[in-house]
């Protein structure tokens, strides 16, 4: 077995179990974003998602905007080109935070 079950996704809805007027807002908030053309077309969104929903390592996510983004046009080498952008972004996210350490060499001259 695994920790995450991809039929587990259909239980998203269930988190309105306890405060139902929150979920309301979150899932109203959410299709606004997601679920229409703005100044962004939902397959460019479903790219976005598909590339964060890689970055923050969610399964789920990885499932349902994989999905999404077939559903709304994208091919396959449009969604991977989207994950490296996300991966080369992570990379230099990490790798920008070397600038704290250089300012330490400096103040410690080394």
């Amino acid at each position: 077995m695994h920790y995450y079950e991809s039929k587990d996704l259909k239980k998203f809805g269930d988190i309105k179990k306890f405060r139902p007027e929150l979920a309301k807002k979150f899932f109203d908030y959410y299709s606004s974003v997601t679920g229409e053309d703005g100044a962004l077309s939902k397959r460019e969104k479903s790219l976005i998602a598909l590339a964060v929903a890689h970055a923050k390592q969610c399964p789920y996510c990885i499932d349902a905007y994989t999905t999404q983004c077939l559903e709304t046009g994208a091919n396959p080498e449009q969604m991977m080109e989207a994950v490296h952008v996300a991966a080369a972004m992570d990379a230099g996210i990490d790798l920008v935070h070397a600038v704290q350490m250089l300012n330490v060499l400096d103040k410690v001259g080394a």
